[in-house]
């Protein structure tokens, strides 16, 4: 049976309350995790920001954001290691829509027929 690849963007946020040297210990332990179980990660580090509100009288966090593509069992590991690790205060994963190859052709056709028109009409 063929292995089903997603592309996922996973965004956690890492307590503002740790000294800089803890939160690159923790993010470099998810990115590694992410890394060892998928393929084309990318990483943006947004940085230490305010929060919309307190969570759990906690004011700031490091916000980070992974994009990368794994099989579909994957997010919920990795959920459940956020979910157990003390200094992460928010994560979400959401799956990212990927057109059908149907749905990309039939775009390139459409395009190649605007830019035909375009050409004659000139």
């Amino acid at each position: 049976m063929e292995n089903k690849i997603c592309s996922y963007e996973t965004l956690f946020v890492v307590s503002g309350n740790l000294a800089e040297d803890a939160y690159v210990a923790l993010k470099d332990k998810f990115v590694t995790l992410i890394g060892e179980n998928s393929s084309d990660v990318t990483v943006n580090e947004w940085g230490k920001r305010r929060l919309a509100y307190p969570i759990n009288y906690i004011t700031e966090g490091y916000y980070v954001l992974v994009n990368f593509k794994s099989e579909p069992n994957f997010p919920r590991e990795l959920s459940r290691v956020f979910g157990i690790t003390e200094g992460i205060i928010r994560y979400m994963t959401t799956a990212k829509e990927v057109k059908a190859a149907s749905a990309v052709a039939e775009e390139v056709s459409v395009e190649e027929v605007a830019e035909a028109t375009e050409a004659t009409e000139a």
